[in-house]
C-alpha cells in the first residue's frame, strides 16, 4: 500500500495548484520511495508498496514542477540544469521515475502543448547533407580536449564490451573492436570502410593487427584531425585514410564495412538510404558490422511520435531504432542480419565509468571555460542514459549484415 508522510511548515492549501497535481501523481508511485524537500524546507516522503530505488529531490523553485508537467524529461533536465531542482543521487531519481513510468507518464513525457515546441525543433534538425554537418558539429566538435578529459586513452566514445568483467575500460573497448573485426572475418589486404570513424581507434587497431586497409569517413573536423595525427609514425600510417565525407557521397566498393553507433545519428527519414548505401558499397559476399543503440520494441511507437532530452540537447537529429525496425530496414535494402548480439548492461557500465571520470576532472572542465549549466546538463545526460540501459528501455547491439 502506498504511503505519504508530510513534515511541513506550510499547508498543502498554500501550495500552487499545479504542484498539488504533481504531488498527487507522486502519491501513486508503486516502486521505491522519494523524499521531496520543498523550497521552504518542508519534507514529504512518498513510499511505494514495492522495493525499489530510494531517491530524494530538493525543489528550489516551484516553477520547476510546471516545467516537468509541461515538458516531461526535457523539463526535468532544464530544471536540473538551471538549479531549480537538485538531488544528491541523480541516477536513483531517474531510475525511480522509470520504475514508475506507467504512473508518472504525464510527468515523464509532458503534455502535447508543452512538448510541441521541442518536437518542432527536433523535426527542424533533419539530417540533410547540411543538417548532418550542423548536427554532428553540435556534439562532437565541442573540442578534443574536453573529450580527452574523461574518455579512455583510446578516445573511444561508444559502448565497451566487458567479456570477463575485470577489464579496464580501455581493454574492454578493444575487446569490442576485436569482436566486430572477427564478425567481418577481416584478413590482410582487405579494404575496410568505417562509416563514422570517430577519433580513429578502430581504424588504427584494424590496420595494425589485421593488416587491412581502412578508409574512415566522418563529418567532425575535430575528430578527423585527431585520427590523422594518431596514426603518424605507427604501422597503421600507410594503411589508413581519413576523409571528411557524408556517407551518401561514398563511391566505390569495399570488402567490409563497420559502423559503430553512427546509425543513431542518421535520422529515421534516412534509414532506407543508409542501408541502400551500405548495400551499394559492399562487394558481392561482403559483410557489414553495425553497432547501434536501440529502444525497446514496445516503446518505439510512442518514442518516434515525440522527442526527448537526448534529441533536444545532446544529439540533435538523432533517432533510435527498435531491434524489430532495424532488422526490417536491413531486409528492405536486400540485406540479411546473420548475427545480433545485445550487451546493454555493458553500456550502463561504460557510462558509469565515463561519469566517474567526468566527475573526477570537473575542475578541468570548468578550466576549459564550460559553465555550471553545461556541467549539470552533461551529468543529466550520463545518468539519463545509464538509467535507460539499467532498466532495459534501451539496449545496444552488434549486428552482422551480409549482402
Amino acid at each position: 500500500m502506498n504511503s505519504t508522510t508530510i513534515s511541513s511548515s506550510q499547508t498543502l492549501e498554500k501550495i500552487p495548484a499545479i504542484v498539488r497535481t504533481f504531488l498527487g501523481l507522486l502519491e501513486k508511485i508503486r516502486v521505491g520511495q522519494l523524499e521531496l524537500t520543498s523550497p521552504d524546507g518542508s519534507t514529504m516522503l512518498f513510499k511505494g508498496e514495492n522495493a525499489g530505488p530510494h531517491a530524494s529531490i530538493q525543489i528550489r523553485d516551484w516553477s520547476a514542477i510546471s516545467s516537468i508537467l509541461k515538458s516531461g524529461d526535457i523539463g526535468l533536465a532544464e530544471a536540473y540544469r538551471d538549479q531549480k531542482i537538485d538531488t544528491p543521487d541523480l541516477l536513483s531519481l531517474l531510475l525511480l521515475g522509470l520504475e514508475n513510468q506507467d504512473i508518472l507518464e504525464k510527468a515523464l513525457h509532458g503534455n502535447f502543448w508543452g512538448t510541441v515546441f521541442y518536437r518542432l525543433r527536433h523535426l527542424m534538425n533533419r539530417n540533410t547533407r547540411s543538417g548532418s554537418k550542423k548536427n554532428i558539429h553540435a556534439h562532437y566538435d565541442i573540442g578534443n580536449d574536453f573529450y580527452r578529459l574523461w574518455l579512455d586513452p583510446s578516445m573511444t566514445y561508444s559502448s565497451a564490451l566487458f567479456t570477463s568483467g575485470h577489464e579496464t575500460l580501455e581493454e574492454a573497448q578493444y575487446e569490442k573492436y576485436e569482436r566486430l573485426l572477427d564478425m567481418l572475418n577481416i584478413k590482410r589486404g582487405d579494404h575496410l570502410l568505417e562509416i563514422g570513424c570517430g577519433w580513429g581507434a578502430l581504424a588504427e587497431h584494424a590496420a595494425t593487427t589485421r593488416g587491412c586497409y581502412v578508409t574512415g569517413i566522418s563529418l567532425s573536423k575535430e575528430q578527423l584531425e585527431w585520427a590523422r595525427n594518431r596514426v603518424i609514425g605507427t604501422p597503421a600510417e600507410g594503411k589508413t585514410h581519413f576523409q571528411f565525407l557524408d556517407y551518401r557521397d561514398l563511391i566505390g566498393k569495399y570488402d567490409a564495412i563497420v559502423s559503430i553507433e553512427m546509425f543513431e545519428a542518421v535520422g529515421q527519414s534516412y534509414w532506407p538510404s543508409y542501408f541502400r548505401k551500405v548495400s551499394e558499397s559492399l562487394r558481392t559476399g561482403g559483410r557489414a558490422a553495425i553497432q547501434t543503440i536501440t529502444i525497446d520494441n514496445n516503446r518505439f511507437d510512442d518514442y518516434q511520435r515525440g522527442t526527448d532530452f537526448i534529441q533536444q540537447y545532446i544529439f540533435p537529429g538523432g533517432m533510435l531504432p527498435s531491434p524489430e525496425r532495424f532488422e526490417s530496414e536491413v531486409k528492405t535494402a536486400g540485406l540479411e542480419v546473420n548475427d545480433l548480439h545485445g550487451f546493454g548492461l555493458d553500456y550502463a557500465k561504460t557510462i558509469r565509468l565515463w561519469r566517474e571520470n567526468f566527475e573526477s576532472v570537473v575542475g578541468d572542465v570548468r578550466a576549459q571555460g564550460f559553465d555550471e549549466a553545461f556541467i549539470r546538463l552533461w551529468r543529466f545526460y550520463f545518468c539519463y542514459c545509464e538509467a535507460g540501459f539499467l532498466t532495459k528501455r534501451t539496449d545496444v547491439y552488434q549486428a552482422m549484415v551480409s549482402k
